[in-house]
């Protein structure tokens, strides 16, 4: 078989495309039923996590060390080729969260290779890889390329712009996306990279920002690059009923229903600005201890928000634009997102700071990749964000750079693909 005929091989265009494309995601979906009996005994041990269900992975999924997101915009103006594309992308991301490569390799030292081989050896590393529609799948510049256009979900709008936004093109938007997180930062990039060769035909990579997180996840609360825990309040995947109230959508979502709305942001954190700040007035910006994590007036980390507790001289303990103030569920209606960020350090980039004494030069381009899944980003994360943007005193160290919004579909079926739903049923 010449490299041109292999269905197998990525990156050419008859790899998506007709009956090469169904042989592809095929022959990349199928798994050796002697294999299949180790991968469930390696699965219940926690070394990889699962890929097939109701619910996509890397959503409820205890977070990983480390993540790598990317967007994607679609090249191609034909449905079935991106029809295609996921359903290729399924099958290697089936084969891939289980620690293989994603599609089934060759020795034809002629041909280039199926995989790019930088996982090989390497264990799962419990890689989840989460895949969203972005606006662009369903309308772009005007046009309904895909027959989707009454498909868009009415949850999945044009984000508003927020007080201080600084959004760089470059760095938002994108027609589809790809959350790949796992315990190795190698195993994300590496799946990432495979879906981007699967993808050369028909959609391009638009943009991507990796990340990692501090500590184990499961015993505390990781902290941030301000130095402070972060995510101390956050939902609870474990409780079923609280994950359908706010993460997962319900019947009203048709096609998207177990799925869940993403919302993706890079914010750049003045590190330099906010290291010179005095520990007092850091306390205070965030509302909680930066040593124990604990609020404001109280010890330990896991203490209710005592919103209403007022010092000697009758001011809140917990200042009003203090950030644990104005994100807690008390102050916007019970709502609640379940927060997945990860901090991320890009070296470093010229920046002008948007705060006195307005220090320009070389800075760290670092922050937090802040990823959130909601049920609703409308009383969601717009509603909840609409008020810090005004309102929160940390506005004077971060800026948000870039993002986008991305409708999760539930999970697959095994032998289906992500996304079915949308183009199969009416």
């Amino acid at each position: 078989m010449s490299q041109a005929d292999d269905p197998r091989l990525p990156g050419r265009r008859q790899f998506l495309t007709g009956a090469a494309l169904a042989a592809a995601a095929t022959a990349v979906a199928s798994v050796p039923r002697a294999d299949a009996r180790q991968h469930t005994a390696r699965e219940s041990s926690g070394e990889f996590e699962p890929f097939w269900g109701k619910y996509q992975g890397g959503i409820a999924t205890r977070q990983q060390k480390h993540a790598y997101f990317a967007a994607f915009d679609l090249s191609t103006d034909k449905r079935e080729e991106v029809i295609g594309l996921l359903q290729a992308w399924t099958a290697a991301a089936a084969r891939m969260t289980q620690g293989q490569s994603a599609v089934v390799l060759g020795e034809d030292a002629a041909a280039a290779p199926a995989d790019s081989g930088e996982a090989l050896g390497l264990p799962a590393q419990r890689l989840t890889l989460t895949f969203g529609f972005g606006p662009g799948l369903f309308v772009k510049d005007g046009a309904d390329r895909y027959g989707l256009a009454q498909r868009r979900p009415e949850a999945l709008i044009d984000l508003p712009r927020f007080n201080g936004d600084q959004l760089v093109a470059e760095r938002s938007g994108g027609d589809l996306c790809v959350q790949a997180c796992a315990d190795d930062p190698q195993v994300a990039f590496h799946a990432v990279r495979q879906l981007a060769r699967l993808a050369y035909d028909a959609a391009k990579m638009r943009w991507a920002q990796t990340g990692f997180l501090s500590g184990d996840s499961s015993r505390e609360t990781p902290r941030n690059l301000m130095g402070f825990k972060d995510g101390t309040m956050n939902l609870p995947t474990g409780n079923p009923k609280t994950m359908e109230q706010f993460v997962w959508v319900g019947d009203e979502g048709g096609w998207m229903r177990h799925g869940s709305y993403l919302v993706a942001r890079p914010i750049r954190i003045a590190l330099e600005h906010w290291d010179r700040m005095k520990l007092g007035f850091q306390e205070q910006v965030v509302g909680r201890h930066k040593l124990s994590g604990a609020p404001l007036g109280s010890k330990h980390e896991q203490d209710p928000l005592n919103l209403e507790a007022n010092d000697a001289d009758g001011n809140p303990l917990i200042p009003e634009s203090a950030h644990a103030r104005l994100a807690a569920p008390a102050s916007n209606d019970g709502m609640q997102v379940l927060r997945r960020g990860y901090s991320y350090d890009n070296g470093l980039s010229f920046t002008a700071e948007r705060w006195p004494p307005w220090r320009q030069g070389m800075e760290f381009d670092a922050g937090l990749l802040f990823l959130c899944y909601q049920r609703d980003p409308r009383t969601g994360f717009v509603s909840i964000f609409d008020k810090m943007s005004k309102f929160d005193m940390m506005n004077q160290f971060v800026t948000h750079v870039g993002g986008g919004l991305f409708a999760c579909p539930g999970g697959a079926a095994e032998g289906g693909y992500v996304g079915q739903a949308l183009f199969e049923t009416a």
